[in-house]
């Protein structure tokens, strides 16, 4: 293995220590082969069917028999093979031509020491990114060393847990040096340690030190019940080695119509299920009580007898350890007090890695509810969100990286799911980090980001950019030609601020948050027997709501009367949410949805494969709204609602099912709160830790065009937002502020962020997740019509509305005409944020060039006739268009060709026809349709 010596110049492991015997030749025997040997003859790819992992397995050897000679280097095969001259066939290793002399040397040293080899170790292929070993020279741009987990505890004979050890760099890179630091324990009689790994000795306390080139970092470890063995249970052991093996997914065992008549549920959702269909469905056929060995379960896992799902693992594996033992002792099913896994944790939990092939152990700890916790890392699966930046290989929780980009790496054990971040940038990537200005703490975590992505953002907007932007975002109408003039009139350096509180403070920011929440609110009429919302009590739903965020009342307080809600659909308008939607299980998904930003419809039939959720949270969550009742009013259009009998039951236990705040414990008792206002107090707590994501997450989604998590409604482990410190940040500073909206709208557009141009550069031209450009974003439906409305002074007619009323004061979602249609306004059919349509299409570019969005209003529009009768030049009057619909003055090149084509035309009537077609150019230009 060729490291760096302290002069920069490479040498190998065995010149380091040729000059004399090696005390212990082992570790640099096992360095040599682990580089250049174990990449071919490991358990995955056994080259010549050698394996060279464990002591055993290189005295069997392979197909040319037995490779070590343990005292005997001369007779033994791997030193003669390696040996052989450069051109020969049969030279060790075939690639990167011949080991060092010296290499050799080590090895030969090793061989005639006996081959010591200590106990428990195996070996593993070593990527050739490793870094040094402990023992190198210090590295001034490593800054520190973190280990994971940050304390050991080992509470039964069987119990074990593996350190992964890191290195962080002065440029925020990460590597992993788990296999290449030195490690110790205080007290080496209360654990074992090999590498890494800890298992238990005697009870006891003690310190492991891990120490790499001068740095040291140590852990605690506590060990209890060190000769007390845990006896296998099904649902804590036979279960995760089910699920590990993939015997219970979709495409195995655990698809609906099951596998070679063989049926399990779905990752395991219904355990009793799965151990009647082992033990008892074919009595004697899957599980051999008398002959453990012999059963069927065992025999077709390690590949003895014929299985459609190929061999999963060896004989010697702790898998099949595990199901030999449980069968032995009678496969039986758990007591009922068994202790039940609370969740788990991935760790390292980010990752920043340079360049390809760098590798990356992952470990998983699970806590259980005794207060417990396990290793579970050989019992979890783990996938990647993006094998092209970060490859996993789940059979050994190993990570490697790629190509450049971002990817989630999940692991699941049990009903729980988690992820780490991991990051991959080109090793010699030209870059330095730029120093910027953060306007706040948004920046912070934004430019964080960005340092590890070594992505710089753009340039911050001009005045003229940004005032039209703030705009649109802020109270959806555009600048007119006089608020444009005094802003880029005005010196003041914090006038961006100053306009931002400005606009906050409108009436129009009130009616564009009202429309974006009646949406989520399906705020709409229908007709349909006695579950009908009419026009009276649509209106007075989306007034009650208008009253509120006019009022500025805290969001949370807003949601807490919401689902609290009780009595009549037009006394108290809170309650048309009820009544709108009065299925009990589709009422539960849009709860969670909307204010939850999650989406648990498929824990309605199964464990959720891709998140927290399970049919326990999905039941226990409806049991809340099974006692809303509807009954008729005095007024045939009018329903009232009330809290009344009813309950929920579980599909696998029959039970009803108990009520259940999703992933947060429920108290016992409510102390005389009915469900629905203990669950409108927990929802809109602190306590629930997804309403404030959620709420900002949507806010921030309104102003960039794509959410921290996108789609802002399908939160989960296996959509994580791009940047969790900064949407956590965001979050807390909105329960700070006494869940106040307008606050986190002006610490939005405040930001230098939300403040950067659309221009890119190099680095993030590709760039739309992490917000290092603004991204060019169409009007929204009812903002682009009420803009043409503006610009062309033609006022709108809506149903229910005076003339003149703007798109976004709609309150009926059924109320539309065909601009909205086409434009992709929300039908609030539903919750999803989907509704709303931004996406371009080519009806909308045909209904402004030929229809009368554009072509009719302009011939009615004042503007141009008034401008011509005060007194202005034609020049002057495609200036105040440009001004009008842009936010700018035409450019040069711009106005050389439109005031040419002007001069030319003498009659005004042909004149006028003129400056329309100019004012219908630039209605149906994309710098007037996109917000840039």
């Amino acid at each position: 293995m060729k490291i760096r010596a302290i002069l920069g110049a490479p040498v190998s492991v065995g010149v380091l220590l040729a000059s004399s015997a090696i005390a212990d030749p082992f570790p640099q025997a096992r360095a040599i082969l682990e580089t250049h040997c174990l990449s071919c003859h490991h358990p995955d790819k056994d080259k010549g069917n050698l394996i060279l992992t464990t002591r055993s397995s290189m005295l069997t050897g392979g197909d040319s028999g037995a490779v070590l000679s343990p005292g005997d280097s001369a007779g033994s095969l791997i030193i003669q093979r390696i040996c052989l001259s450069e051109d020969d066939d049969d030279l060790m290793p075939p690639k990167g031509g011949p080991l060092d002399p010296a290499d050799i040397e080590t090895l030969k040293q090793w061989i005639d020491a006996g081959a010591p080899w200590p106990e428990g170790i195996t070996l593993a292929p070593r990527p050739k990114t490793a870094l040094p070993d402990s023992d190198a020279a210090p590295d001034p741009s490593i800054t520190s060393i973190e280990a994971f987990p940050k304390a050991i505890s080992l509470e039964s004979s069987r119990d074990f847990h593996r350190v992964v050890i890191l290195a962080h760099f002065e440029d925020a890179a990460t590597h992993d040096i788990t296999r290449q630091v030195k490690a110790s324990l205080e007290d080496p009689s209360i654990a074992s340690l090999t590498d890494t790994t800890l298992r238990p000795l005697k009870d006891g306390t003690t310190i492991l030190h891990l120490d790499y080139r001068g740095l040291r970092t140590s852990l605690p470890v506590t060990v209890k019940g060190a000769t007390e063995p845990r006896p296998i249970s099904f649902q804590l052991d036979v279960m995760p080695v089910l699920t590990s093996a993939g015997c219970n997914t979709g495409s195995c065992h655990g698809s609906a119509r099951g596998q070679d008549g063989f049926h399990l549920t779905l990752y395991g959702f219904d355990p009793k299920g799965d151990h009647f269909r082992l033990t008892r469905e074919l009595p004697g056929r899957r599980l051999n009580l008398a002959l453990p060995e012999d059963s069927l379960l065992l025999t077709k896992a390690i590949g003895e007898v014929p299985h459609t799902g190929g061999k999963l693992f060896d004989k010697d594996s702790a898998n099949y350890r595990t199901l030999v033992e449980w069968i032995r002792h009678g496969a039986p099913y758990d007591a009922e007090d068994i202790p039940q896994p609370t969740g788990i944790t991935v760790e390292p939990p980010q990752l920043v890695l340079k360049g390809s092939n760098l590798e990356v152990p992952l470990t998983v700890r699970a806590t259980y509810s005794d207060g417990t916790d396990r290793d579970v890392t050989p019992l979890a699966t783990f996938s990647t969100s993006n094998d092209n930046s970060v490859a996993i290989d789940s059979a050994r929780a190993l990570a490697t990286s790629q190509k450049r980009g971002e990817a989630f790496l999940l692991a699941r054990f049990h009903t729980f799911t988690e992820g780490v971040q991991a990051i991959v940038v080109p090793k010699d990537l030209p870059y330095t980090r730029p120093e910027l200005p953060e306007f706040n703490e948004i920046d912070h975590f934004v430019h964080e980001k960005l340092h590890k992505l070594r992505v710089i953002p753009s340039e911050v907007c001009s005045d003229e950019v940004f005032v039209r932007r703030v705009h649109l975002d802020i109270i959806g109408r555009l600048p007119t030609p006089e608020d444009r003039a005094r802003f880029l009139s005005d010196p003041s350096p914090d006038k961006r601020t100053a306009l931002v509180d400005n606009l906050i403070s409108r009436k129009e920011f009130t009616e564009m948050w009202v429309m974006k929440w009646a949406e989520l609110l399906q705020i709409r009429t229908f007709n349909n027997g006695p579950n009908q919302v009419s026009y009276k009590a649509a209106l007075g739903y989306y007034g009650w709501l208008r009253e509120r965020i006019a009022a500025n009342v805290p969001f949370n307080q807003i949601v807490r009367e919401l689902l609290s809600s009780q009595g009549g659909t037009f006394d108290n308008p809170a309650t048309n949410f009820f009544q709108i939607e009065q299925d009990t299980l589709k009422l539960t998904e849009n709860v969670a949805q909307v204010f939850m930003g999650t989406r648990i419809q498929c824990a309605q039939c199964h464990n959720h494969p891709f998140d927290r959720w399970t049919m326990d949270d999905y039941y226990g969550f409806a049991s809340f709204f099974a006692q809303v009742k509807r009954k008729p009013s005095e007024d045939p259009r009018e329903r009232v609602i009330f809290d009344g009998g009813g309950e929920v039951k579980h599909p696998v236990t029959g039970q009803n099912a108990q009520p259940r705040f999703l992933g947060t414990p429920t108290p016992d008792s409510f102390k005389g709160k009915s469900r629905r206002q203990a669950l409108a107090d927990w929802l809109a707590s602190p306590d629930n830790p997804w309403f404030a994501r959620n709420v900002v997450n949507i806010t921030w989604a309104h102003f960039f065009g794509v959410g921290i998590t996108d789609p802002v409604d399908d939160v989960r482990i296996s959509n994580p937002p791009s940047n969790p410190e900064l949407l956590d940040a965001l979050a807390r500073k909105f329960t700070e502020s006494n869940d106040d909206i307008r606050q986190i709208v002006r610490e939005i557009c405040t930001s230098r962020t939300y403040q950067l141009s659309t221009r890119t550069n190099e680095t993030n031209a590709t760039d739309e997740r992490n917000f290092s450009h603004a991204l060019i974003r169409r009007q929204r439906a009812e903002v682009l019509l009420d803009t043409i409305s503006q610009v062309t002074e033609t006022p709108n007619k809506f149903k229910g509305l005076p003339s003149g009323a703007h798109a976004v004061q709609i309150a009926d979602g059924n109320t539309s005409n065909y601009f909205l249609t086409t434009f992709g306004r929300a039908t609030r059919a539903t919750v999803c944020s989907c509704e709303v349509k931004m996406e371009p299409n080519l009806s909308q570019a045909l209904h402004l060039l030929n229809g009368d969005a554009t072509h009719n209003r302009i011939q009615r529009s004042p503007v141009i006739q008034r401008l011509l009768d005060e007194g202005a030049t034609p020049q002057e009057v495609i200036t105040q268009l440009y001004l009008r619909t842009l936010g700018r003055v035409p450019t040069t090149e711009e106005t050389d060709s439109l005031y040419q084509e002007v001069d030319a035309v003498t009659d005004p009537k042909e004149r006028r026809a003129l400056l329309n077609d100019i004012f219908w150019a630039l209605l149906n230009s994309k710098e007037f349709l996109f917000n840039h």
